[in-house]
């Protein structure tokens, strides 16, 4: 029987100190909130236990998110990052995506150092083994040395280590991550306490020595020449960057590992979990794409004083020596050596449909929960969570309105709208496909749809708001200036031509001219000659906002569109099973989830357009019946 004693009160307490549990952490910490982060191993702060990154398609666009709103995790890749990369840049904006390899050991150092000096913020090492729940309210959690930490609130940021399993091989064993100790009790505890759990699975690759490799076989990679920081609080950054390398699997490398594909633990029957789909292992890859002669490989550098490579595109379970012998086989690997093994690992979480657009579970009140405890996968989509989960924690405290962002506001309401609403079978990841107003959620202009928000939270500093206004007041100057300043055929049809675009027949102003696909704002300058020194941020922006003017119209059309729908708000007392006409599995369905409104019941899997409009003529009735007007 575990002696128990009380350790102190807090507002807010976070279990795990991950990407989700750091900038929950943090934010409750910095609204004002005496805050509690408990991590099993404090060596494991902001450890990145996969890829040595942060960004990536979507992903990038999450973490301005995370910026935008006064989060953390742009602003420590851009102190820590050895190279930066934008992605997509062949495609248009909406898609373009900032990607950035890290010194994970110095990205890890600095959270830390963020963390400890944060005021109201107190990091402790502990195994969280119970959430104490009264009359169906959070009221604390206790550890396993029996200390108990009384909250307001608490926040479940748990990661891979709930029940965590690694499997290499035929070998297994209880672990969390990068051969951390794992969460063995607290899981039986949520269960107790009437959450639905499921069990996940991930993988990362193999770490090797980079004396053993040959790089004259490979493809340098080498960063921008440019770098564009994450953080809108940085304008540029200037650093010497690091190469990564490309190589590929080839025939002998699928053979070996078809060979002995019967001792993966995932086709070995070992693995009970789901894994991520688009992120799969590479026995995954040989058997679903038996097509391809080859797959890329990258070689990327854990950082700037280790040895250790990451090799990006190649997680498995397979055995030791099996890894060894088809590592071996691609180019510039003959002679390779590792120093970690590849490993899958599988961990317990819960299903989000158990959850609200706050992140707040429906049945405990004041238990949030953030991160791959939540079904997703990856850091960025963690952090993303831990600051939505930290904000609402805080704003439940106070007693005021919660704060969600919809799909038409930010990638993090994609995010949070489709596991809450949707629900995920498998590790989720974020991609810009899974936006239906890319065009306007772009990673370029996240500050200007969310850092108003985030200064009315609390969360964004009176020297980030300043230098917020004074960029939007330059755009709209510089905008305006655009199309004030007019240009005559004699002044531009010399330049015209020589863009290969056609001439003037009358004046035109010089926002018009730049609309022309041939054209950017550079080019301008020629005959251009009052233009302003400005910010590449600012020119970026009118740029982007006047050659897409058009299509960003029609989405926002489109978003008004949607936004009607939201309006349609659904009392969470409705009993769906007594509205005629519904389907059988829609009012199951509804009546699980309780969506807030009808754009959200729309997006639920299994409630049909026939159901949505069945849903619209009980809304009419409803408020015929008291006697509402139309308005």
């Amino acid at each position: 029987m575990l002696e128990k004693f009380e350790a102190g009160n807090f507002d807010v307490v976070v279990i795990g100190a991950g990407h989700a549990g750091c900038e929950a952490a943090l934010a409750s910490a910095r609204m004002g909130c005496s805050t509690l982060l408990l991590s099993i191993n404090l060596d494991s702060i902001a450890m990145m236990p996969c890829n040595p990154s942060i960004g990536g398609t979507g992903k990038g666009h999450l973490v301005r998110e995370i910026d935008a709103l006064g989060g953390e995790m742009g602003l420590n890749i851009d102190k820590t990052f050895i190279q930066s990369r934008m992605l997509n840049t062949a495609k248009g904006p909406a898609v373009h995506s900032l990607r950035a390899q890290a010194d994970k050991q110095l990205y890890h150092m600095e959270m830390k150092k963020v963390l400890e000096n944060q005021e109201n913020l107190d990091v402790k090492q502990g195994e969280v083994v119970e959430i104490l729940v009264e009359e169906n309210r959070v009221k604390g959690v206790v550890l396993s040395t029996g200390s108990v930490y009384y909250a307001k609130a608490v926040i479940m940021a748990t990661g891979t280590y709930l029940g965590g399993k690694i499997f290499i091989g035929s070998v297994s064993y209880e672990s969390g991550p990068n051969g951390l100790a794992p969460s063995k009790q607290l899981t039986k505890n949520l269960k107790d306490i009437g959450l639905k759990m499921r069990r996940f699975k991930t993988g990362t690759p193999a770490r090797v020595d980079q004396k053993t490799l040959d790089f004259s076989k490979m493809e340098e990679q080498p960063g921008d020449e440019k770098i564009v920081p994450f953080s809108f609080m940085n304008e540029s950054l200037e650093k010497q960057q690091t190469s990564c390398w490309l190589t590929y699997t080839n025939e002998n490398t699928h053979e070996i590992i078809k060979e002995n594909i019967h001792r993966s633990a995932l086709y070995g029957g070992e693995i009970e979990g789901t894994g991520p789909r688009y992120c799969p292992s590479i026995e995954d890859k040989i058997v679903r794409f038996s097509d391809k002669k080859r797959h890329q490989l990258f070689i990327e550098p854990e950082g700037l004083n280790t040895n250790e490579m990451y090799v990006q595109g190649m997680s498995t379970s397979l055995p030791e020596d099996v890894q060894l012998k088809f590592y071996r086989s691609i180019p510039g690997l003959e002679n390779v050596k590792i120093m970690r093994p590849a490993y899958a690992i599988e961990y317990d979480c819960i299903d989000p449909l158990q959850l609200k657009l706050t992140l707040e579970c429906k049945d405990i009140e004041y238990l949030f929960s953030a991160g791959q405890f939540n079904g997703s996968s990856g850091y960025e989509e963690a952090a993303a969570q831990g600051l939505i989960a930290g904000i609402n924690a805080v704003l439940k405290i106070k007693g005021k309105e919660p704060f969600t962002l919809d799909r038409s506001e930010a990638y993090i309401g994609v995010l949070i709208d489709d596991l809450v609403t949707k629900g995920t079978n498998e590790p989720y990841r974020m991609m810009t496909s899974r936006a239906e107003y890319r065009l306007v959620l772009r990673q370029d202009n996240a500050d200007l749809r969310l850092t108003e928000k985030g200064y009315q939270i609390g969360l964004v500093t009176e020297e980030r708001y300043e230098r917020f206004l004074k960029k939007k007041e330059s755009i709209e100057k510089e905008m305006k200036r655009l199309k004030e300043t007019m240009v005559t055929p004699a002044m531009a049809n010399e330049f015209l031509e020589r863009m290969n675009t056609s001439p003037l027949k009358s004046g035109a102003s010089l926002y018009d001219l730049l609309k022309r696909p041939q054209i950017t704002y550079e080019d301008l300058k020629e005959i251009d000659k009052n233009r302003p020194q400005l910010p590449l941020q600012v020119i970026e922006q009118c740029e982007v906002q006047i050659k897409y003017e058009g299509y960003i119209g029609k989405q926002l059309n489109q978003i008004e569109q949607f936004k009607k729908l939201e309006m349609k708000k659904l009392n969470a007392n409705i009993d769906y099973s007594k509205i005629d006409g519904l389907r059988l599995e829609a009012r199951q369905k509804l009546n699980d989830i309780k969506p807030l409104s009808v754009g959200q019941a729309s997006r639920i899997s299994g409630v049909s357009p026939a159901d949505i409009s069945v849903l619209l003529i009980y809304l009419e009735q409803q408020r015929r019946k008291r006697g509402e007007s139309d308005e």
